[in-house]
């Protein structure tokens, strides 16, 4: 098994991609904790930490709470994320998304977005970026802070998205995920004099329960724009990210896998 005896730490863990990659690393053979709001109907034989991990404290003492359980980590899977803040404009612009893609599949020339940025209000904005962005550091920061200390030649893996690449999307997301590439780039190189490497996965459209909400007219038009023809599933993401955080990726770090179906090249 080739996370055989590893503990890791997945946010986000309770459904989607985040419940994927807990439950391909526990088959793996790893030592899992999930961190999410809730943890209720968490897999047996997971640690369940409910926190927020836009708020540094709670990371903090949840961290505390894996180092007590696990004694120490060795993998950081970033994954916890969100799209959409209050009074931010998003249900009006993931109708002009699906509208876009929608006329890209038939071949005609796309409507530009809807002005979500003058629309955005400080709420919203601060919602993503602090779950996106400042969620990611806060794990990262934890999690290295336990590495450091017992020397461990560990493995982050960051969970972005083609949109940093594409620009389509949320203003608010697009901008944390580009910032999560970054992240990744910046971390990578300050921590592999130690050892630890730092990756990072651009998913393509993948169906998990998010998409039950999204009408069917824009999922086909989704997986209409996708060269493939259709969604990744969970388990596709899931595959990358064992990858990523095993031995058999030794030599990288501040790498990006993009695994979309060959809906954008980065």
């Amino acid at each position: 098994m080739r996370l055989d005896g590893k503990r890791a730490v997945v946010t986000g863990g309770i459904s989607g991609i985040g419940r994927a990659i807990a439950e391909a690393f526990r088959a793996e053979g790893a030592r899992v904790a999930v961190l999410d709001m809730r943890v209720d109907g968490i897999d047996a034989g997971m640690l369940g930490v409910a926190c927020d991990i836009s708020d540094s404290a709670s990371v903090d003492a949840a961290f505390a709470r894996i180092d007590s359980e696990f004694g120490g980590v060795d993998v950081l899977v970033n994954n916890a994320g969100t799209g959409q803040g209050p009074n931010d404009g998003s249900a009006e612009l993931y109708a002009a998304v699906a509208e876009r893609q929608a006329q890209i599949a038939r071949g005609e020339t796309p409507r530009v977005y809807p002005d979500q940025t003058i629309h955005m209000s400080d709420e919203g904005w601060r919602r993503v970026i602090g779950v996106n962005l400042d969620g990611a550091f806060w794990c990262a920061r934890a999690a290295l802070r336990l590495m450091a200390r017992d020397g461990t030649r560990g493995s982050i893996v960051n969970i972005a998205s083609t949109s940093a690449a594409s620009g389509e999307g949320p203003i608010h997301y697009v901008t944390s995920k580009a910032a999560i590439v970054g992240l990744t780039r910046g971390l990578a190189r300050e921590v592999a004099p130690r050892g630890i490497r730092v990756n990072a996965i651009h998913p393509g459209p993948t169906n998990t329960p998010i998409m039950q909400s999204v009408p069917d007219e824009a999922v086909k038009a989704m997986e209409a724009a996708v060269p493939l023809g259709r969604m990744a599933q969970p388990a596709e993401i899931a595959a990358a990210a064992v990858f990523l955080a095993s031995d058999q990726s030794s030599y990288a770090t501040g790498s990006t896998v993009t695994v979309n179906g060959g809906s954008y090249f980065v």
